[in-house]
């Protein structure tokens, strides 16, 4: 019981320092008009948790500094989130308590299984634009999801990113695919493979494992035999990526190894030790620390936060910039604050500048960001250091 108390008491301590840092409430809204809400399903608790913490402190974040710059047109934002424990129902459960408690029209959802279900519930509502955590091929469709968008490629298109790095690196060279045996581990496979054949490369060998799984020395016998110059891993955050690259470089195996967004924060790579020194990845947006351009926004980030912040923090906060650019454009139109309004102001991005949270100016034509980077694991100096140019697809 008391260990219950202490867990609920360190999520809604969470919570409430996330929501702290936004803005005050709605009695506190300047004549401007009402309160702009963003809501927020957050996995503060469970498997995820390692993410929510930094997703909701990127869009608290973000939400305070357009607050102590006076709002959008004299409208103050408002963020509440509700701690999910990355479970769909309680997910679910939490979006309607907080639509039924305040007039939201952005939101953030916590995984792919959410976005899905609430779907339904999104188109009927009418007044809300949807982000969140789920990178998945399938939300990356405007006539299915009207409401929703991603913040960055989706998973298929990290892949293309990958790929497309490859081919320049080694024209014609052997990838492998590694992959969980889930949705998010299956997404992108049957497509990449197609776009491969495409790009003038070969996959000798795909591999699926359980998600997390610990004995793959039977998997990485399989991949030595394939000898691939490069092996891409999807559906996994760690384990067991260092396995089979520790296996596999003491089989005296010479290929390259590379990860997609949830398994390239920093503070994930570097747990991989010696073996995982030169380990790359596909990531939509600069790390914390990236200092090899000019990025005015990461400056202020690195200001309000010195230490290192995670990726998910990132994402958070590009997503609320986007949420805000959105709202800002329908206000700055005239146009009433609903779905398709905010999803039409987010369409209209043409070369927007992100402030070098994403190196190059983006444009949002459908419901992803098609952008991203290869980044390289540098263990001795234990950052992500840029090997690639940005790509965009």
């Amino acid at each position: 019981m008391q260990q219950n108390l202490t867990s609920q008491r360190r999520r809604s301590l969470l919570l409430a320092a996330g929501a702290s840092l936004a803005a005050p409430l709605a009695a506190q809204a300047q004549t401007g008009g009402e309160d702009i809400v963003i809501g927020g399903s957050i996995p503060m608790t469970g498997v995820f948790a390692f993410a929510g913490v930094g997703i909701n402190l990127g869009i608290g974040d973000y939400v305070k500094m357009v607050n102590d710059a006076g709002g959008i047109k004299g409208r103050k934002l408002r963020y509440v989130p509700e701690d999910t424990g990355y479970k769909v129902d309680v997910s679910v459960a939490a979006y309607k308590k907080l639509t039924s408690q305040n007039r939201i029209n952005l939101y953030y959802g916590d995984s792919t299984g959410f976005s899905k279900t609430i779907n339904p519930e999104l188109d009927r509502n009418g007044n809300i634009l949807m982000a969140g955590a789920s990178f998945a091929t399938e939300l990356n469709d405007p006539k299915k999801y009207p409401n929703q968008f991603l913040v960055g490629p989706d998973y298929t298109e990290m892949f293309g990113i990958l790929l497309k790095h490859i081919a320049k690196e080694k024209p014609g060279a052997k990838v492998a695919f590694v992959y969980s045996d889930s949705e998010f581990g299956r997404d992108p496979i049957e497509a990449s493979e197609a776009m491969a054949k495409k790009l003038g490369l070969t996959v000798p060998i795909k591999l699926m494992t359980p998600a997390g799984s610990v004995d793959v020395s039977t998997e990485v016998i399989k991949l030595r035999r394939a000898a691939p110059d490069y092996t891409i891993f999807h559906g996994y955050i760690l384990a067991p990526i260092p396995e089979f690259v520790t296996q596999g470089k003491q089989m005296g195996m010479t290929s390259k190894w590379m990860g997609t967004f949830w398994t390239m924060d920093s503070s994930t790579v570097m747990k991989m030790g010696p073996a995982g020194d030169g380990f790359m990845g596909v990531m939509p947006y600069r790390y914390y620390y990236d200092t090899s351009a000019p990025a005015p926004t990461l400056d202020r980030i690195r200001k309000l936060r010195p230490e290192y912040q995670s990726t998910a923090y990132l994402q958070g906060y590009l997503a609320a910039m986007l949420f805000v650019e959105s709202a800002k454009r329908c206000l700055d139109a005239g146009k009433p604050l609903n779905g398709p309004n905010l999803k039409a102001a987010l369409n209209s991005l043409k070369d927007f500048d992100t402030g070098g949270l994403i190196g190059v100016p983006i444009t949002i034509r459908g419901n992803s960001i098609p952008v991203g980077r290869v980044y390289r694991a540098d263990m001795k100096a234990q950052k992500m250091v840029p090997a690639s140019d940005w790509i965009a697809l």
